[in-house]
């Protein structure tokens, strides 16, 4: 297929120009069913095959070295397996509602699992990186099928999991294993040995993918509890490449960069299925993606040999390659820098407009919107610290709520309230109903939990996470404005704001800061610097404390709850000074519950049966004044 945009059966072989809101009232007046030139994934990455069949659609690097020779697999290739994934995956019994999940890292094997298990049924990707027992939740909440997971191999324990797991699935028929020999006997097949047996220029089960098919499943809202789900339409993966394609003007035969992760759809739809929907091809920086810290030591000699148009991650992956001086080398194929999952901090965007002389294309979106659903537009001028403006055919509205979560009304211009958001890429909700309480608002709009604004144009701006809210005596405090104001200092590399608890106003507003390396501050340095820069007193951090490392999720984001239950460590440690003082043994540790959220277990150790139970009593006592949970355990 011809034209800019591969996706787009309307466009033709020109990009249109979106420098005004009626340039894309206009575009949007032709229906996006009559637009969109694919129904399923599947087809899309045929399309995006058969523009050059023998371009290169991966080039996987081992060790994230420029120097390193590429494992190349051409679009002719990629489909031929992909099609022989969905195969063997039919052969195994899987239907369209049958879910294949996996546990992989970034090796070729992985996209060609993503995408063959969404041919064949449901593919469920999974964080190889969670403890044990989340790993089994959600695959077990994912009533999996087939398991596709890496065999063993020095340096990831991978397979020690699976194993650890398996007994745990009732539904799991058969484990396929990656770079492993497999044993039949005890279930477990060989991926190779499987894909030799099947056909690779079509699909044996003659399935017409519709695209309100279910594709996959995405798992979210943190590791607790029940697993929250995702249920994604081939719809909704399809609109996320055809918009990101549309607005970024993609092309064929351009490379990315590639380290984001395939369980977060950041990388497996923004990055993954868009750049191979139109031909692009993915640079994939070793097995471990932007976590291995040659991807960004070496970031610039792997910008001059692939010669990216964008320099595209999370933001903790953007603040890290402001640390690296190009040097000499030739970075003059980027265009733009590009970043989502979180919010770039305006003095990072503003470095690197100064330092790479790069707009910063900043996005927002979220699992259940299937990535990205605004962003800002190339068209028009870049205002940093927005998130942009919608995609074509997506909407965006800042409403109040009432006490029960439903919607009260818009907000004006400028007035904050809740994100929500309308569109094909929004999903038609999570596969645990349970979970669809309160999710959508006025009907099918997705309730994001963030808090933001619109401004006269239209922009978005995100002020700050509905439940990161540091609420003090009632009063509710945004942490990303001082988060802002802390990451600003030339010696911080990190930052978050949580809320501590505390007996008295409920929470108080404490700091998290990592230093840049070989960075030094004096004591009460940050502390002076916020106070001076907040021109709110009451989100004065009471206390900023430094950590190495911050804690991240495995997409780069902050991990706030792990810094509140050591907020909550700390203050519950004090307040139980007076049996310390005694000489009682006693220990806290804060950590997630799944129907409290978060727990304080004290343990007290040698304490005399005599006084067990007084002493359980003052500790009960003591921690009554704090709102969160606390058990009391003798040792």
């Amino acid at each position: 297929m011809a034209g800019a945009h591969l996706l787009d059966r309307v466009i033709g072989n020109a990009y249109p120009l979106f420098t005004t809101d009626a340039d894309v009232r206009a575009f949007e007046s032709t229906p996006y069913g009559d637009r969109i030139a694919a129904a399923s994934t599947y087809e899309a990455l045929r399309l995006g095959a058969a523009h050059n069949p023998d371009a290169p659609a991966i080039q996987f690097l081992p060790n994230a070295e420029p120097t390193d020779t590429p494992i190349v697999v051409s679009y002719r290739d990629f489909i031929a397996r992909t099609t022989q994934a969905a195969n063997m995956f039919h052969a195994l019994g899987v239907g369209p509602n049958d879910v294949v999940s996996f546990l992989l890292p970034l090796l070729p094997e992985a996209f060609i699992t993503l995408f063959g298990a969404e041919a064949a049924g449901i593919a469920n990707p999974v964080n190889p990186l969670l403890e044990p027992h989340q790993i089994a939740d959600i695959l077990e909440a994912a009533r999996t099928t087939v398991l596709v997971a890496l065999g063993p191999m020095p340096g990831t324990d991978i397979w020690q999991k699976v194993e650890k797991v398996r007994g745990q699935l009732k539904h799991l028929k058969v484990i396929v294993q990656v770079h492993g020999q497999g044993d039949p006997a005890q279930g477990v097949q060989s991926f190779d040995e499987l894909m030799r047996r099947e056909p690779s220029d079509h699909l044996v089960s003659g399935r017409k993918i519709s695209g309100n098919e279910i594709a996959a499943y995405f798992h979210t809202g943190g590791t607790t509890g029940t697993p929250k789900l995702v249920r994604h339409s081939h719809l909704n993966q399809v609109y996320q490449a055809w918009g990101c394609n549309l607005l970024l003007k993609s092309m064929p035969g351009r490379n990315l960069l590639y380290g984001m992760p395939l369980f977060h759809v950041g990388g497996s739809l923004t990055q993954a299925l868009a750049t191979l929907t139109c031909g692009g091809c993915l640079v994939v920086l070793s097995p471990a993606g932007w976590r291995n810290p040659a991807a960004i030591r070496n970031i610039w000699g792997l910008v001059e040999r692939f010669r990216p148009e964008f320099l595209s991650s999370v933001p903790t992956v953007l603040a890290a390659t402001l640390a690296i001086p190009p040097g000499n080398a030739d970075i003059s194929s980027l265009r733009y820098a590009a970043g989502g999952g979180s919010a770039i901090p305006v003095a990072v965007g503003k470095a690197i407009e100064d330092k790479l002389h790069l707009p910063t294309v900043e996005v927002y979106g979220m699992t259940e919107t299937a990535s990205v659903h605004t962003i800002a537009y190339t068209d028009r001028p870049i205002r940093l610290g927005s998130v942009g403006l919608p995609l074509p055919y997506s909407r965006v509205r800042v409403v109040k709520l009432d006490a029960e979560g439903k919607l009260d009304r818009d907000c004006a211009v400028d007035e904050i309230g809740v994100v929500i958001m309308a569109g094909p890429g929004v999903f038609g909700g999570y596969l645990n109903d349970a979970h669809n309480e309160g999710a959508f608002v006025d009907s099918d709009w997705v309730n994001s939990g963030d808090l933001g604004r619109l401004d006269a144009d239209g922009f978005l701006w995100i002020t700050g996470r509905a439940k990161d809210l540091v609420i003090r005596g009632g009063h509710n405090i945004d942490p990303a404005p001082v988060e802002e104001i802390m990451f600003q200092h030339p010696a911080v590399g990190f930052a978050a704001v949580v809320g501590q608890p505390d007996a008295y106003a409920g929470e108080l507003p404490v700091g998290y800061v990592q230093l840049k390396p070989g960075a030094k501050v004096e004591p009460g340095e940050l502390e002076t610097w916020v106070r001076e820069r907040t021109p709110e007193r009451a989100a004065v951090p009471v206390q900023i404390i430094p950590i190495d490392p911050m804690p991240l999720t495995g997409v780069g984001k902050v991990f706030k709850p792990k810094l509140r239950w050591d907020a909550a460590s700390r203050v519950f440690t004090s307040a139980l000074t007076p049996l310390r003082e005694r000489g009682v043994d006693c220990k806290v540790e804060v950590g997630a519950h799944g129907s409290h959220g978060s727990i304080a277990t004290v343990t007290l150790t040698g304490v005399p049966d005599a006084t067990r139970e007084t002493v359980t009593n003052e500790v009960h006592t003591l921690l009554a004044p704090f709102v969160m949970r606390h058990e009391v355990v003798c040792s």
